[in-house]
């Protein structure tokens, strides 16, 4: 931010104008008292001009560029098929076993994975031009988005979105409904909110109008309202987060527990834990911290009756956005305590993730004696303390 503004000469208040801030509120962002947040990271970026990876950053690839370069040319060749040899029991549980890496958030295991799958799984849908065998392609490429987007790599995560929005053409109606879920979250990366959701309201309307009944139609809404109450909090428009908010409780209702779509998309859980971890991300972003906090306790204060069942992607950020909360009401305990407990759920993820990176940048700034536990992130996380 400094380094931003600096080169348009522009002081604090300037910036501050621009962005629709107050000029202590910036001051606290630079010197590392108050954690930049996605939302406000969206506002500095359209005042600067750039887009949101620049003032965010993005994750270089430190290892793993072979599987890069292998993922691209992937994608390149979607209309320029190889011959097919995998059956559809062979590409299922080749799906099956990516659902379960990437639920793990082993990031370096998707990528190395992820090349062959997408060619095979694509050269399959040429061959025989079922539905189902490109709802598997749409759920590669939804894998695809997935990584991009963790480590923001946007020019990849709009390449995968626009693939997976051609195979679930050709599909059927809840795997398009997926896909317009991930179109949204390109925009949510973008920090182009107010575009998300009107994505978002579009395919609501095309599932509430299409022929999907009972699980499916419940699966398929209940996932693009937890795609608009997360774009809603990020742009702090209350009245549309609370719409959503309320929309997926009620379709929450019609299952007993988490679930993905039966043989259908890997990684994408919605029923009642799903809905309560993303309200907690909306609560802190809208600044009900006291509520977010409350939410994850009434979710986590009875593990022997009501276990967790979420994969680590999304338990590992809940933790993440109960700390910003706890931080933001002055617990910097507790705040480090749901940030350690984030980063053992999913370590790749929370060394990748804007908000651990910037939970703690803020505690390190904020501590003035040394905090073992503390540096022990700090080093993990490659962030001098």
């Amino acid at each position: 931010m400094r380094m931003l503004r600096d080169e348009r000469g522009w002081k604090q208040e300037e910036l501050a104008r621009r962005a629709g801030l107050s000029r202590p509120h910036i001051g606290k962002i630079e010197r590392g008292e108050r954690t930049l947040t996605q939302g406000v990271a969206a506002a500095l970026a359209r005042a600067f001009g750039v887009s949101l990876e620049v003032v965010l950053g993005s994750t270089p690839v430190v290892g793993a560029e072979d599987s890069l370069k292998a993922l691209n040319s992937a994608i390149r060749r979607f209309d320029l098929p190889a011959e097919s040899t995998a059956s559809p029991e062979q590409l299922k549980a080749a799906l099956a076993e990516m659902a379960e890496i990437r639920g793990k958030a082993d990031l370096t295991q998707v990528l190395l994975k992820l090349p062959p799958l997408v060619s095979e799984v694509t050269n399959h849908a040429h061959r025989t031009g079922t539905p189902e065998a490109w709802a598997m392609v749409a759920e590669a490429y939804s894998c695809v988005y997935w990584l991009a987007a963790r480590h923001r790599w946007m020019t990849l995560a709009d390449l995968a979105v626009t693939k997976q929005k051609i195979a679930a053409q050709q599909a059927d109606p809840v795997t398009l409904a997926v896909a317009a879920r991930d179109e949204a979250g390109v925009y949510l990366n973008h920090g182009e909110f107010e575009d998300g959701l009107a994505v978002v309201d579009r395919a609501i309307t095309q599932v509430e109008r299409g022929d999907a009944t009972g699980f499916e139609r419940s699966y398929a809404l209940g996932t693009l309202h937890l795609r608009g109450l997360t774009l809603a909090g990020r742009l702090g428009d209350k009245r549309t987060a609370d719409r959503h908010i309320d929309s997926a409780w009620v379709l929450a209702e019609d299952f007993d527990r988490d679930v993905c779509r039966a043989g259908g998309i890997g990684g994408i859980h919605f029923g009642p834990q799903n809905t309560a971890i993303h309200v907690v991300a909306t609560c802190s972003d809208l600044r009900r911290y006291a509520d977010a906090i409350a939410v994850m306790r009434d979710l986590t204060k009875d593990p022997a009756r009501r276990p967790l069942r979420l994969p680590a992607t999304r338990t590992s950020p809940m933790y993440m956005n109960t700390a910003r909360s706890k931080l933001a009401l002055g617990d910097r305990d507790g705040a480090l305590e749901d940030l350690e407990k984030a980063w053992s759920i999913a370590p790749q993820m929370a060394k990748v993730h804007p908000t651990s990176q910037e939970l703690i940048r803020v505690l390190t700034t904020l501590h003035k004696r040394s905090n073992p536990r503390l540096v022990r992130l700090a080093q993990k996380a490659d962030i001098e303390f």
